[in-house]
């Protein structure tokens, strides 16, 4: 099959967490020779890998290692923004393209995605330190009031921390009063393929997914990045594992109540994930949703005929 000359640029692979993106991603990628460009807001930190569920071994199939780009390329206690993933995308994306493939881009953060296929502009919005101390006491729900209150877009899925709802206000409100002077993106015509996970069987896979993390040392990989200097109030600012776990390890949260908790919250952004997706096919993006209970060779079939 030639791909460069297809009619999409860009085949892109979306889903809520646990619904088998990457496993796909890698199988496309194997049969069109191709490469990976990874839309996950917490995997492009260094040492954060079973509570972002890197899974680097999914990236080889039958010997033959599949490129990925977009991981591991920042530390842990940075923090990654918007921003920074739209100009890293391009440069990958072009990079790619030039080598005569259509890339992948495989992941669940949905503003991400949205935001290079779309090609919106964006700005990139300084600390506003007066804006975070008058925030800084209001409990979450508080939070998420007052980020309703802005017209902007914001990925919601991923505000599951106080700190990054301040952050996502401050973006808001910068935004409110500057503009971008350019625009730097074009949109991106892409074939968009999400994953379809009924309801009990994507809560079912969360549960076991998370009981085999903990199983494989989630709790000892947090306590080696606070062992690296990394402070707890920037790893609770990534959300889900890292925030539950910590919480745990700092005394604030029993292991039952840490595993309960953080269950919970995977569910609700699981949701929110999924929230998001249908959003984008009301604001005019086209997206072919697959069984995920589909084998990887039925979905590779239902993919090349879109193609």
């Amino acid at each position: 099959m030639d791909t460069y000359n297809s009619k999409y640029d860009l085949i892109t692979i979306l889903g809520p967490t646990a619904s088998g993106k990457t496993s796909l991603a890698v199988a496309l990628a194997f049969l069109l020779d191709t490469e990976i460009i990874s839309a996950d807001s917490r995997q492009v930190y260094r040492d954060m890998n079973i509570g972002t569920g890197k899974d680097l071994s999914e990236y080889e199939l039958d010997s033959k290692k599949i490129p990925y780009h977009l991981i591991d390329i920042c530390d842990a206690g940075d923090k990654y923004n918007l921003f920074e993933f739209q100009h890293d995308f391009q440069e990958v994306f072009n990079t790619i393209r030039n080598k005569e493939k259509i890339p992948i881009l495989c992941g669940g953060t949905g503003l991400y995605i949205e935001s290079v296929l779309k090609g919106y502009q964006l700005l990139a919005v300084p600390e506003n330190k007066e804006l975070r101390h008058k925030l800084e006491n209001k409990p979450i729900t508080e939070l998420a009031d007052i980020l309703s209150t802005y017209k902007s877009m914001h990925n919601v899925s991923d505000l599951d921390s106080a700190k990054r709802t301040i952050r996502a206000i401050e973006i808001a409100e910068y935004s409110k009063f500057n503009t971008p002077k350019t625009q730097d993106f074009k949109p991106i015509n892409s074939l968009i393929i999400g994953i379809d996970v009924e309801r009990e069987i994507r809560r079912k896979r969360i549960s076991q997914r998370l009981k085999s993390r903990l199983d494989e040392g989630l709790i000892f990989e947090v306590k080696s990045i606070l062992e690296k200097g990394v402070s707890s109030d920037n790893l609770i600012y990534y959300g889900l594992e890292y925030k539950f776990v910590t919480q745990f390890l700092i005394g604030e949260l029993s292991y039952n109540d840490m595993q309960t908790q953080l269950e919970t919250a995977i569910h609700q952004f699981a949701k929110r994930q999924m929230t998001w997706f249908r959003g984008m096919e009301r604001r005019g993006f086209k997206i072919e949703w697959i069984d995920s209970e589909l084998t990887i060779e039925e979905k590779i079939e239902k993919i090349r005929m879109l193609l």
